[in-house]
């Protein structure tokens, strides 16, 4: 397989038109209190017969409690969408997630927790001095496994949905798998072929206690939900840990080069997450822990980064290739400041870089894949682990400096090529999710589905994108009758979950 370079760019024209307006961008975080469940019946284009199944999705709902801005998005109560396909129809439904600190909060009607970005009570640093209770927002991604819906926030226990109605049946501890505070990370990831169950699939997750050492706990979940293998270990220094990438016999972090100090926090001034910052001049360390749970875990050091999300790793002999979205630094939300003003220009934007890790010599070298602002990685189901020729990413619209999301982008992997489709300049792209076509035979055989927010219409659309050609118009785009708050993950199952047709 070709390895693709990429020289970093120079920074954007900063006297260049812009693709989009600040104002429209702003437009997609207004909260939205309200649930529906409807056709959709204004559709342009038309939705492929064979695309059968639930798209889920998962993110903030509600930007702020009875008027009551939150300080950051993340800090969001959870909100359900989803997207019931057959038969070349499409169902939509959407409801808020009931939490036990939801129910409180609207209840009040105020808000009666600090948010780990920065959202704080009223009455200022003395009505959050000593605060350390945590809501459980559930808020980031959203799976179907083991015949349980389930919302995922990665500080706590996961919730669990009625896949076909969306209600809230409570916390749920994984058939016994989780005691009462254990977390259980917001970003699984499904081995198709696990070479430890006979070639079965499984879904590999982790949970981290971060301290002046901190231990992560790996868990590994058969297709009807039950475990088959836990295993904790402590690593070195505080790890802010948010996702992770697997391959057949290790799970991939990147340990990235932070601190936090707890004083602001205890005392109210700051939230937990104001409290990390970006240590200089500190390495990123690569931990490969085996997914056997036997054996010496491995760290290696590389150059200092900041990474989110990972795309996908996979072993070649002795080597470890993995795919990240890495950032140059940390930025974070300061107490005074307005998430919605953002300056774009001001802060790093994520890149694609790939990393080789030689397990013989111990080193780690690096390289820019994709220099273009992108983030929200995907690919095709059954190359996760494996060796891949296709990644799907949500990027920019224009290939230098940093900007919100609008469109999608395809890598070829193998031979270079790019492909870009574009919701600019009003359109506002989310996390592209891959649905292989039945029968498809190449890996970029299937659909692309992503919720994206229609600024001149202040409403979301469903678009699905043939993922063998984004240069192609949509295969189709259907309207919602409403906007959706800009979210974080989604899934596809094939199982279907909407009325009769």
């Amino acid at each position: 397989m070709q390895d693709i370079q990429i020289s970093k760019p120079l920074p954007a024209d900063p006297f260049a038109p812009k693709p989009y307006s600040r104002n429209d961008w702003q437009k997609g975080y207004q909260s939205q209190p309200n649930e529906y469940s409807y056709w959709i019946d204004d559709i342009e284009g038309q939705i492929p017969p064979q695309l059968h199944g639930t798209f889920f999705r998962n993110g903030p709902g509600l930007l702020d409690i009875n008027g009551e801005r939150l300080h950051h998005p993340f800090d969001g109560d959870g909100m359900i969408c989803s997207f019931a396909f057959s038969a070349g129809r499409a169902h939509f439904r959407n409801r808020l997630v009931r939490t036990e600190g939801f129910l409180e909060e609207q209840k009040a009607g105020k808000i009666l927790y600090r948010g780990v970005f920065g959202t704080q009570k009223t009455g200022g640093w003395l009505a959050n001095a000593f605060d350390l209770k945590i809501k459980n927002i559930a808020n980031t991604n959203i799976i179907y496994w083991g015949g349980k819906l389930l919302a995922l926030w990665e500080a706590a226990e996961p919730y669990r949905l009625d896949p076909h109605t969306l209600e809230t049946l409570g916390q749920d501890h994984l058939n016994g798998v989780l005691q009462n505070g254990d977390a259980f990370a917001a970003h699984p990831r499904i081995d198709p072929s696990c070479q430890m169950d006979a070639g079965a699939p499984c879904l590999v997750n982790f949970s981290v206690k971060p301290g002046p050492s901190s231990t992560i706990t790996i868990y590994e979940l058969s297709a009807a939900g039950k475990l088959v293998r836990r295993h904790a270990h402590s690593i070195p220094g505080f790890a802010f840990l948010h996702d992770m990438a697997i391959t057949p016999n290790y799970c991939i972090f990147l340990q990235n080069p932070v601190s936090f100090n707890p004083l602001p926090y205890l005392l109210g001034w700051r939230s937990a997450g104001q409290c990390i910052k970006l240590v200089p001049n500190q390495p990123s360390k690569l931990i490969l822990i085996p997914r056997t749970g036997t054996g010496a875990v491995q760290i290696l050091e590389t150059e200092p980064c900041f990474v989110f999300h990972h795309a996908n790793a996979f072993e070649r002999g002795d080597e470890i290739v993995l795919d990240s979205v890495c950032y140059d630094s940390f930025t974070a939300i300061e107490p005074n400041t307005d998430f919605r003003d953002i300056d774009f220009e001001a802060i790093p934007a994520g890149q694609l870089w790939r990393f080789r890790l030689n397990l013989k010599d111990k080193t780690v070298s690096r390289e820019v894949v994709e220099s273009r602002c992108c983030e929200f990685p995907t690919l095709h189901p059954q190359n996760v682990g494996r060796a891949y020729r296709y990644l799907y990413i949500g990027a920019a619209h224009q290939p230098t400096g940093n900007a919100p999301l609008q469109a999608v982008l395809k890598l070829d992997l193998q031979t270079g090529d790019r492909q870009l489709w574009s919701a600019a300049p009003r359109g506002f792209a989310g996390e592209p999710v891959f649905v292989p076509r039945p029968g498809g035979v190449t890996e970029d055989d299937g659909w692309l589905l992503l919720l994206m927010y229609d600024a001149a219409h202040h409403r979301s659309d469903v678009v699905i994108l043939d993922a063998r050609d984004l240069n192609k118009e949509p295969v189709a785009r259907l309207h919602l009758k409403h906007h959706v708050p800009y979210g974080l993950h989604g899934s596809f199952t094939p199982e279907y979950f909407g009325p009769q047709v």
